[in-house]
């Protein structure tokens, strides 16, 4: 028999980036989204309720919901939600996003308690391959873990039109056929700018290419004084021009004692506009499988400034590996989209027993 009652989501925001999934799980498992620290109206289509942290572990426990699905995030909302949901007596699914523990004190602290979770999820969803490795080991199994693929809105992968494109490579400042290089992201240590400024730097490609910054954070100044395109924060609509007119995409992350790119979903954004992406090996969309080198982007050890250096020349020097590279990231990105990281939340609810049709 049908249980009728709707599932509930546990996590943080629903960000711009989980919009459009969220909404279509809504749709498709009759989910309502527990948000605890979202601002703002509820997003298009998704069922929104905004507690506190205590107040969506109530939630969980108050046996309106066939299922709780919970986000790694929130000191409180996660182990609370966990035992709501074994206080009603419904399967708990767990969408598990690290592939690596942070190193605190405080997080060492967690880690029996995140240990137990991945041990005793009734099933789990991932950011992908590498997290779903990650947890497997922990759990001693994978039979009940699942993918749910990273995706960000089909926007961008729309065609952008010739002279949105010019526009764009004229305000991150590249002229004539200059190679244009692009960063997009928060601008903080873990990020990997001090990497990338002293890559840039050493690649001496100056005058021959243009490296662009989109962000926001305490290192702009850092940025600001490098001799590189600040362009400061840019509007979501205002990205997929970019990518567009970019001829690659820099992600240079590096893994800190509380961080480790659990993706990167600026590298989806770009390679659906057939930009290669230049990735470090501590990005989760190269330790996923997304970013292949060789293939549809180049990938170096993190926080390695010379190894970076020689690939953006690499990059900047061959327009035919740049064509070739963008080619192949276009086609590569295509299938992660939102109805798949959908079909991996579904594949996780049933392997619970608590997908809508069970």
């Amino acid at each position: 028999m049908t249980d009728p009652r709707p599932a509930c989501f546990v996590t943080n925001v629903v960000s711009h980036y989980r919009e459009e999934p969220f909404a279509l799980l809504c749709e498709a498992e009759d989910v309502e989204v527990i948000a605890w620290a979202h601002e703002g109206p509820a997003p298009p289509g998704v069922r929104l309720r905004v507690p506190t942290q205590r107040g969506a572990a109530r939630l969980a426990a108050s046996g309106r919901y066939r299922a709780v699905i919970c986000g790694m995030s929130g000191r409180v909302a996660l182990p609370a939600s966990y035992l709501a949901a074994r206080r009603a007596r419904v399967p708990f699914v767990l969408w598990a996003t690290i592939w690596a523990h942070p190193r605190t004190v405080a997080h060492a602290l967690s880690w029996l308690p995140t240990r137990h979770l991945y041990r005793h999820a009734d099933a789990v969803a991932t950011y992908g391959p590498h997290v779903s490795a990650y947890v497997a080991e922990r759990r001693g199994r994978d039979d009940d873990v699942f993918v749910a693929t990273q995706a960000v809105s089909q926007r961008f992968a729309a065609s952008v039109p010739d002279a949105d494109r010019e526009a764009a490579r004229a305000r991150a400042g590249a002229t004539g056929d200059q190679p244009l290089l692009l960063f997009v992201g928060r601008l903080e240590r873990e990020k990997g700018l001090d990497v990338l400024l002293a890559a840039w730097e050493s690649a001496g490609l100056g005058e021959s290419a243009t490296l662009a910054v989109a962000g926001d954070g305490p290192l702009r100044g850092r940025v600001e004084r490098a001799g590189v395109t600040a362009l400061g924060h840019v509007e979501q609509r205002e990205l997929p021009a970019l990518y567009a007119a970019a001829d690659a995409l820099v992600l240079p992350s590096v893994a800190t004692a509380t961080f480790r790119e659990p993706w990167g979903l600026v590298a989806n954004e770009a390679m659906h506009q057939g930009t290669p992406v230049v990735a470090s090996d501590a990005v989760g969309a190269v330790a996923g499988g997304l970013v292949r080198d060789g293939r549809n982007g180049l990938v170096f050890p993190a926080g390695d400034a010379d190894a970076l250096a020689l690939r953006l020349q690499t990059i900047a020097r061959n327009p035919e590996l740049r064509q070739a590279l963008g080619a192949a990231a276009a086609g590569d990105v295509a299938p992660y989209t939102p109805d798949a990281w959908v079909r991996g939340m579904q594949q996780a609810l049933a392997a619970a027993g608590a997908s809508r049709a069970a």
